[in-house]
């Protein structure tokens, strides 16, 4: 209990501000991205399917960044990782902005998927080595400021689509901007701590717990997916409402997330992760689920806004597990639940879209809602354990 009450040091509270900065910086640098993309498809002329390959090539970047980042966060420290990949996230929204063609800007967003990749990774691992000097917990928070970085890029963007300021332009002044929050974040991160028992447990596979946790992050984020692309077609297409009316759904499903996170660690702190899983898995299934069979508008609204309220805090305190279970391979475990969960932020469209072929929409998404019933089934997987050894 005395630990709990002990007031961080000064060194530690400045680590957080430098891990928000990369939290924030993060999502600006996506946000500011696809705030973009309609005037780059424009001015490239592309089609929707060159599009399709566009998004997909960050996702190919992301992917293959995260199998390299956790070895590397182990064995030299992930302040050192978080130094040049964030000045390299920044410029990478250089080629894109200045990208001429479609090759030139696949081969950019390879780049900037791989920055961001990096980035996520590394700075969540900082997340757990400063969430360890506070004993208490402070992860959440960090991941709904994401969320504000996010809010940030994208209505900086809209106000230069507003103004038809130049793509290049535009890009060339974030990638700035962002180049100095990562460089002032990083001057106050924690000195960097690399384990030499990474080098030796190199060879070691994931984990059982690791792989269920990383299958946890698949639910949630194939979840999170779905709602993005297909909450506005439901509403739209199945219910008969205003293209208006079918945009609020995917907007209060966010909100409520993000809104939910700022929460989350005075939550955890008071009824442990593993009631907090259990209870945002159960709000989000039986939410949802229940929105979804009543076959009404504001009852699907509602059961969206509470899905948005369950998921919330679900994929922090796993990636607080994954992160918290071997200090010593900290970096590969989240880069292995992080590669995890980003295949089913992206598998999540095109699930729903299979299985409404076969069947309805409103059996496709209730989908998402069982998954996250089973992962407040699989809730102990998230309760803190001693550091392997």
């Amino acid at each position: 209990m005395s630990e709990t009450l002990t007031a961080p040091a000064a060194s530690d509270r400045r680590a957080r501000w430098g891990v928000i900065g990369y939290f924030v910086a993060t999502g600006a640098a996506l946000g500011t991205w696809t705030s973009r993309i309609p005037a780059i498809k424009q001015d490239l002329g592309l089609d929707d399917g060159q599009v399709t390959v566009a998004l997909f090539a960050i996702a190919v970047g992301s992917v293959l960044a995260m199998q390299v980042v956790g070895h590397l966060a182990d064995r030299y420290g992930s302040a050192r990782v978080l130094g040049p990949a964030g000045l390299a996230m920044a410029a990478s929204l250089l080629v894109p902005g200045y990208a001429g063609s479609l090759p030139v800007l696949v081969g950019g967003l390879v780049l900037f998927g791989a920055g961001h990749g990096v980035v996520d990774v590394a700075m969540n691992a900082h997340a757990m080595q400063v969430q360890r000097r506070y004993s208490r917990p402070i992860v959440i928070t960090f991941h709904a400021l994401f969320s504000v970085g996010g809010l940030i890029g994208s209505g900086v963007g809209a106000v230069a689509a507003q103004l038809s300021l130049p793509v290049p332009l535009h890009f060339t002044l974030a990638a700035i901007a962002l180049a100095l929050l990562v460089t002032t974040s990083h001057r106050r991160l924690l000195p960097a701590e690399p384990h030499e028992a990474a080098e030796r447990s190199r060879a070691r596979g994931m984990s059982p717990a690791i792989l269920l946790l990383g299958v946890l992050a698949f639910s949630c984020s194939l979840g999170e997916g779905s709602m993005a692309d297909w909450s506005p077609l439901y509403l739209h297409d199945e219910l008969r409402t205003s293209p208006a009316i079918a945009a609020i759904g995917y907007a209060v499903f966010s909100t409520m997330m993000a809104i939910c996170r700022f929460l989350g660690d005075h939550l955890v702190a008071r009824f442990g992760p593993v009631v907090l899983v259990r209870t945002c898995g159960l709000i989000a299934g039986v939410g949802m689920g229940a929105g979804l069979l009543a076959h009404n508008p504001v009852a699907a609204i509602i059961g969206f806004a509470l899905f948005g309220i369950g998921l919330s805090c679900i994929i922090p305190q796993v990636f607080s597990a994954a992160g918290s279970r071997d200090p010593a391979r900290a970096g590969r475990d989240l880069a292995q639940v992080s590669t995890l969960g980003y295949g089913g932020l992206l598998a999540g469209p095109v699930v729903i879209g299979v299985i409404t072929h076969w069947t309805d929409l409103t059996t496709a998404l209730l989908i998402p809602a069982a998954l996250a019933l089973v992962v407040a089934l699989a809730a102990p997987i998230v309760r803190p354990r001693p550091a392997e050894g």
